[in-house]
């Protein structure tokens, strides 16, 4: 598995953040779908990663920087033949091994709260994080689950 920062441009990649923005939409009312674009993906703000197997695509994660001291993990997403393969496992550990580099004091995440967002939970609980109340801009809402972790 190569895990490398990514420009965005394949056409792979579309598809899959296609398929997660989709997704996202199928189980969250659109108010607490916080999923991004393209287009907010490549703001400069945000590191973008996406694990390869020679020319099939795994999965992508991103790092948003908050402020100088708190990164957000954004867009993680594993190809569905790649679920339960590590490939989540792979690119939360690059994020957050950016994320020392960068000499973030904290990493924080938002999720849904439903049944389907369950593994994804279950993951970042594994490595350290801990449910906590809204960062950022976010507020409450039934529909999401913030996560965090002290680096």
């Amino acid at each position: 598995m190569n895990i490398r920062i990514d420009d965005l441009t394949h056409p792979a990649v579309h598809a899959l953040l296609n398929e997660h923005l989709e997704n996202m939409h199928e189980l969250s009312p659109p108010e607490s779908v916080h999923a991004l674009d393209l287009t907010e993906l490549r703001r400069p703000d945000i590191t973008f990663w996406c694990a390869w197997d020679d020319a099939d695509l795994l999965g992508c994660g991103a790092l948003k920087e908050l402020t100088p001291q708190h990164g957000e993990v954004k867009s993680m997403r594993t190809v569905r033949p790649h679920h339960r393969k590590g490939v989540a496992r792979a690119i939360l550990t690059r994020i957050i091994e950016e994320a020392r580099v960068r000499s973030y004091e904290r990493l924080s995440l938002e999720t849904g709260s439903m049944a389907a967002f369950r593994p994804a939970q279950q993951l970042y609980a594994s490595f350290g994080f801990t449910y906590c109340g809204p960062f950022a801009d976010y507020v409450l809402d039934p529909n999401s689950v913030f996560m965090t972790k002290v680096l």
